[in-house]
């Protein structure tokens, strides 16, 4: 079992920044694959950005590339997500997960451990 909270989450005006941290607790936090969704009332849940086990790969949702920084401290056993530029579009509750295994890190039924998840409001 791995048990994730995330914090960092608020309120903000369109264009300021936030860091939002995912603590993990648990099995070992560098066996597991690390993603951040998000989800607004009335919609799917949607994929932000996702980091291998090593840090060494990425991937991020074309609506947030070049605004977001997805990185994990493995002594920390956390997560961050760096987002800049914020837009209201952004407003949305945010998730970390962790998955054991990796088909392409977009796909919500990939990960086997969620968050509670954080609320991020950005207004216009």
């Amino acid at each position: 079992q791995v048990q994730l909270l995330e914090s960092g989450g608020g309120l903000v005006q369109a264009g300021a920044s936030l860091r939002l941290s995912c603590a993990a607790s648990g099995r070992t936090f560098s066996d597991y694959h690390m993603g951040w969704f998000r989800k607004v009332p009335g919609k799917e849940r949607e994929f932000v950005a996702t980091i291998s086990w090593s840090g060494g790969t990425t991937k991020y949702a074309d609506s947030v590339k070049g605004r977001c920084i997805i990185s994990r401290d493995n002594a920390k056993n956390t997560v961050y997500l760096q987002m800049n530029s914020l837009k209201p579009e952004d407003t949305a509750v945010y998730y970390c997960a962790a998955a054991e295994g990796w088909g392409n890190g977009v796909n919500p039924n990939e990960y086997d451990y969620w968050g509670q998840g954080t609320q991020v409001t950005v207004s216009s």
